[in-house]
């Protein structure tokens, strides 16, 4: 009887950690900084390949979209400050990856 529990839980143990490796498959980093009126972004995959083609969303302290951009070829985008707030900075590459970056009302100058 406990020899079919061990195998049950251990069973169980396997089948969590293999569930568990495609979570972080779906992740991409996304930075971003202002300087001179302009937010300016670098998206990229764990492995160091830039998202190429992902959609950048600038989203204000209401949740509500603000500016839209696309990534090059080397994963950057550059996008007008649509308004001093702080903002969130969203990157929607292929495959359900997604991530944030938020932007402080402070970092934006004067």
């Amino acid at each position: 009887m406990a020899s079919r529990f061990y195998y049950f839980l251990l069973g169980t143990v396997i089948l969590a950690l293999f569930w568990a490796v495609p979570v972080s498959a779906h992740k991409v980093n996304v930075f971003a900084y202002v300087e001179g009126g302009k937010i300016y972004t670098e998206s990229f995959f764990p492995d160091g390949k830039p998202v190429e083609g992902g959609t950048i969303e600038i989203l204000d302290s209401q949740d509500q979209k603000v500016a839209e951009g696309v990534t090059d070829k080397d994963g950057k985008c550059v996008l007008p400050v649509p308004r001093k707030d702080d903002l969130t900075v969203v990157i929607n590459a292929s495959m359900g990856h997604r991530n944030t970056f938020k932007l402080k009302k402070s970092e934006m100058g004067e």
